[in-house]
């Protein structure tokens, strides 16, 4: 493609062996068809999988108590006897199984590809996939399958991992309530009345469900952080340029990343792993060489708030009492771990906060370029066809008009505005507010809302924009739930390229908090 185009407790559990389930997207009818009347056996694991992190599930299968066959086949069940209510999954790898068996006997040789080997992931579907459709969402792009892996796609698989399928999303990534035209709506594990956040909405609720062991999500402006906050997930938002955008569908290459969502830190650290580091299809990613560790697991440090420096930025809390109660006592959790707390402020806050994202710039442009390296068979080859097909969410229909409105980037003196200024101010403001108090991290809700009932409108306030416009890099973590048992989130932004010292902070006080309760699903 071109540069830019690319814990343990014996249980019973019950395995579907019809194969027709895998042959076939999620939602259709042979799927519905192939969820009745299956047959079933009994298996008795000496393994729980739920709530698992990669290591349990790996030391399980190095151990002989667990296959990778065996976990798929668990996923592929819950999926099947779940995911109907919560609506997550838009396509299944019909190969995931023979994948998994495949991988079970390179272990009995001694073969193990890495830290992921035989760990099935689910991709929110805007990450291209060789042997899947790569659709964002969309019905435009139906069946669309591209001719290679996105280079974040081939890292996981080269570490063992199976692409379990692909994890609908807000259709072409353009808002926080995960619904498509393709994928219909998904919703949110812990309360079905409502949204799980978005873009990467699917992704989240899929891993926070238990239907897959980790996931991978995109963010522009807020969408791995906020489904993760709404899923009581860990949700990491790379620093830019320490991974590779190369064959995810593009929001605004000026601020979009993938990155890890997972339920634990240590699983989100294990596959930033996989993800970091230099992609020549990705010029971005030049940055970060001699800046990515040997590897972030070394950063697991229970003590890792003590005498760690945090400001408090109020200037982003809301309104919303329940949601600021849970902040207070996760900044008195972090206190008692030892950290030193300071109230702060950002320079220019309001300035910064004031600026738009640039998805309604290079949306057009970025899209063409991605669709053109799908190649001559692809079903659209343009904005201008998508639209004319009108085989989108009607909800897209004025941004997609307008987007595509944009005549050129080189000549437009507005965006050439925000694209010089933006990332200045943003950096230089927290550099300031980081340097006047020595500090390691930034902390504040991810969310200044609660997921919202489907069929009103999600807001999530602007403190999501911080990362993408200074291009630092941002951890979401469970701080605890509302009064009904929503989930709700904090946010550390970590200075460029600091990952290390977020990961540290955020596994201190997960393990500390203990905030993390899986959906009780029915």
């Amino acid at each position: 493609m071109g540069n830019w185009s690319k814990k343990s407790i014996s249980f019973v559990t019950s395995f579907v062996l019809a194969g027709s389930l895998l042959a076939v997207p999620v939602g259709s009818t042979a799927h519905a068809a192939a969820n009745t009347a299956r047959p079933v056996a009994k298996s008795v694991l000496s393994v729980k999988i739920e709530e698992a992190t990669i290591q349990e599930l790996e030391q399980a299968m190095q151990t002989g108590k667990l296959t990778s066959e065996q976990l798929v086949q668990f996923y592929l069940d819950r999926i099947a006897e779940y995911d109907d209510s919560i609506n997550s999954i838009i396509t299944i790898n019909k190969d995931a199984l023979a994948e998994a068996k495949q991988l079970d006997q390179e272990r009995k040789t001694g073969k193990v590809r890495g830290a992921l080997h035989g760990i099935p992931v689910i991709l929110k579907d805007n990450f291209d996939t060789y042997d899947m459709p790569t659709t964002a969402g969309s019905l435009s792009l139906k069946g669309s399958i591209p001719l290679d892996d996105a280079y974040q796609t081939k890292r996981l698989r080269e570490e063992g991992a199976i692409i379990l399928g692909k994890a609908n999303l807000h259709e072409f990534a353009f808002g926080f309530e995960t619904i498509s035209s393709l994928g219909g709506q998904t919703y949110n594990p812990y309360d079905t009345t409502r949204y799980p956040g978005g873009s990467s909405g699917g992704t989240a609720a899929a891993v926070t469900s238990n239907f897959v062991t980790v996931g991978l999500g995109t963010d522009t402006g807020g969408s791995i952080r906020i489904p993760s906050s709404f899923n009581d997930l860990v949700g990491i938002r790379p620093t830019m340029g320490l991974a590779s955008r190369d064959g995810i569908i593009p929001l605004a290459l000026s601020q979009d990343v993938g990155g890890p969502i997972a339920r634990t830190v240590e699983d989100a650290a294990v596959v930033l792993d996989a993800i970091a580091g230099y992609d020549p299809a990705d010029p971005v990613t030049e940055a970060s060489i001699g800046k990515v560790p040997q590897t972030y697991t070394h950063y697991l440090k229970k003590n890792g708030l003590k005498k760690a420096r945090i400001g408090v930025v109020r200037a982003l809390f809301g309104n919303d009492p329940q949601i600021n109660k849970v902040m207070d006592q996760a900044i008195a959790d972090m206190k008692e771990q030892g950290a030193e707390v300071y109230e702060v402020s950002i320079p220019n806050l309001n300035e910064i906060l004031a600026y738009p994202s640039l998805s309604g710039f290079e949306f057009k442009f970025q899209l063409n370029d991605y669709l053109a390296s799908l190649g001559p068979n692809a079903p659209v080859h343009s904005l201008t066809d998508i639209i004319n097909s009108g085989l989108f969410h009607p909800s897209l229909k004025s941004g997609l008009i307008a987007r595509n409105n944009k005549v050129s980037l080189d000549n437009d003196p507005e965006y050439l505005r925000i694209i010089t200024n933006r990332p200045k101010l943003s950096k230089e403001s927290l550099m300031t507010t980081f340097n006047e108090y020595g500090l390691d991290a930034l902390v504040y809700p991810t969310s200044n809302a609660l997921p919202a009932v489907v069929g009103s409108g999600q807001g999530a306030g602007n403190a999501n924009r911080l990362s993408p416009f200074s291009g630092f890099p941002a951890i979401s973590m469970p701080a605890g739930f509302s009064d009904s048992g929503l989930p709700i989130g904090m946010e550390l932004l970590g200075k460029a390229f600091d990952e290390p010292t977020l990961i540290k902070l955020a596994y201190s006080y997960q393990e500390a908090s203990n905030n993390r309760k899986a959906p009780v699903l029915k």
